[in-house]
């Protein structure tokens, strides 16, 4: 149990995870400038994506917060932010019924960016919210059973890029895929973070995690792959029709880059957890960055 003193606000801010934000932002930035590139933006139906985007991420830290309080895993969890379910701050009820009502705020977005883009788009967000509450909830929890980054690649990437452009643009596009890459690798690398901070009380409490699955050293090396592929994207979409040379614009980032992938070598514990910011701090800027060389 914390000491800390929290107003009640702060107590659901911890809960919320703002810090996390970056991952729901940038998937629907890149999936907006892909339509504007195509002369398709439709700046409401953008906005109703970036809304649905931020419900889905606080949903599922508040599934996380819930289910891993509810399961035990979080009992000897020192390095990670504060649990409010574990630590006893919020009642475990009042975050089960806050999780609840997220997800179904995300579900009316969903039903709206239906009227725009069809009722394929309602049957996405059904699945979206259902794979959300299985990431760390359900019988089998993926996040649990090695399939966390799985997870946080196709539905915070390709589903949220591509979903995003597809309600502005009715269709799909094979620069679509390649754009998804980048906010998909790179959320991912956020999410290696968190389990590389949490694999040893994750392994104590028998969550088996991709990190606890592989190890430090690889899941080290998995976090430098997922940061130096995503540098790969803009350099292989250079030679595609109608792009330009500012779309290599993300490269200015490289050298912070260079110093994540030299740090999550030496980083343990709690100071992991400011290299899981300063990653979703470059999830966003290199994704603002792609994005702006997109439509130039």
């Amino acid at each position: 149990m914390t000491s800390t003193r929290y107003t009640k606000i702060q107590l659901w801010l911890l809960a919320a995870r703002p810090k996390t934000l970056p991952a729901a932002l940038s998937p629907v930035v890149v999936g907006s400038a892909v339509a504007y590139d195509d002369g398709l933006f439709a700046p409401l139906p953008a906005l109703m994506c970036l809304l649905c985007a931020v419900l889905m991420q606080v949903g599922v830290n508040l599934a996380n917060d819930y289910f891993d309080g509810k399961n035990n895993i979080d009992a000897e969890r020192k390095a990670g932010p504060v649990r409010v379910t574990q630590s006893g701050l919020i009642p475990a009820q009042d975050v089960k019924r806050a999780m609840y009502v997220v997800f179904a705020a995300a579900v009316l977005v969903f039903c709206y960016l239906s009227l725009v883009g069809g009722l394929p788009l309602l049957l996405l967000g059904v699945l979206s919210v259902a794979a959300a509450l299985a990431y760390s909830g359900g019988p089998y929890p993926l996040a649990s059973h090695g399939m966390g980054e799985l997870f946080v690649f196709v539905f915070f990437g390709l589903v949220a890029v591509g979903a995003t452009y597809y309600i502005q643009a009715g269709r799909v596009t094979p620069q679509l895929f390649g754009a998804a890459l980048v906010p998909g690798l790179l959320i991912t690398a956020i999410m290696v973070v968190n389990n590389l901070r949490d694999i040893d009380t994750d392994k104590k409490a028998g969550k088996n995690s991709l990190a606890v699955i592989l190890g430090r050293s690889r899941t080290i090396i998995g976090f430098r792959l997922l940061v130096g592929a995503a540098y790969m994207v803009p350099l292989a979409m250079l030679p595609g029709k109608d792009v330009t040379i500012a779309i290599l614009l993300p490269l200015v980032t490289f050298p912070v880059a260079l110093s994540l992938c030299r740090k999550v070598g030496h980083y343990s514990g709690s100071r992991l957890n400011e290299l899981l910011a300063a990653t979703a701090r470059l999830s966003l800027v290199f994704s603002v960055l792609f994005s702006l060389g997109l439509v130039c």
